[in-house]
């Protein structure tokens, strides 16, 4: 099974596959990231200063540089997710990874951290007064005019979305929030975006400083960086495909941008294709 939707430089849509919803994984991050930055323009967040009580910036937790370790790694993390458990507390969470030890000082090493994500989830909840659900839809999905993308919490919450090979998953193992909607949702999201439909230029132009990964160059990525919640590339962005990548059990997801065209895919596990190569090959 998969889900395919593609918008075209005149905006025109074609959804192909499964209509209904389902887990944008990690495009979850790209939606923290605009969440984050419309507060920064609402001057309820800074961009740049190191966060109360914090050693980094928000900033530096957007683009994966403040030191924070990751849970992907973990063993035990995985044996308790394929085995049906209910999800850690985040206490325990932060203690399984040693979280309080910064693996390196801000801003001098990079580190994919789905952690320091979590913190962004935090700092938007805070900063806004809302629960994390109500903070994305007021910031990020009905701006941008979507009206079924949401937060999934508990496994009632996925009843409805199509989740592969893993229909028993719980939410809560995503410890920064985990967006289901539509794919032809996550397509106008970065759509809105790239057309200036949420932030200013000036914001917009701050989420696309990068940071040039050459360390994960590949036949796919030969020139790869990570912005404020976008995958792009450190020459010429805006003229590649820009967006994000995620996976989770069972499935895999990926919206991209090259220009005004747009194209968001999700596929099932037993598919045997990527989401990330069909994205890429859509926008050729």
């Amino acid at each position: 099974m998969e889900s395919r939707a593609l918008i075209n430089s005149a905006g025109t849509e074609t959804l192909s596959g499964h209509a209904g919803s389902v887990p944008w994984w990690s495009f979850t991050k790209t939606a923290l990231a605009i969440a984050a930055l419309r507060l920064v323009e609402d001057g309820r967040l800074a961009l740049d200063k190191p966060l109360p009580g914090r050693p980094f910036s928000l900033a530096q937790l957007l683009r994966h540089e403040a030191g924070l370790p990751d849970y992907g790694g973990l063993p035990a993390y995985h044996d308790d997710v394929a085995a049906g458990a209910p999800p850690w507390s985040t206490d325990r969470l932060l203690a399984e990874t040693d979280a309080a030890r910064l693996r390196y000082p801000p801003g001098e090493g990079w580190a994919y951290s789905n952690i320091g994500y979590l913190e962004v989830a935090q700092v938007v909840s805070a900063a806004s007064d809302l629960a994390l659900g109500e903070a994305l839809r007021a910031l990020v999905f009905a701006p941008a005019g979507l009206t079924a993308a949401r937060l999934a919490l508990t496994p009632e919450d996925l009843a409805d979305v199509a989740m592969g090979g893993a229909p028993d998953y719980h939410p809560g193992w995503v410890y920064h929030g985990l967006v289901v909607g539509p794919a032809i949702e996550a397509a106008r999201l970065l759509r809105a975006l790239i057309t200036g439909a949420l932030l200013s230029p000036e914001t917009f132009a701050a989420m696309l400083e990068r940071r040039a990964l050459p360390e994960h160059r590949s036949a796919l990525h030969p020139d790869p960086a990570y912005a404020l919640g976008l995958m792009l590339r450190t020459d010429d962005p805006l003229n590649h495909p820009l967006g994000h990548t995620g996976g989770g059990p069972g499935s895999g997801f990926a919206a991209y941008a090259r220009g005004c065209r747009v194209v968001a895919i999700w596929t099932d596990e037993a598919s045997g294709l990527d989401a990330t190569t069909e994205a890429f090959a859509a926008l050729a």
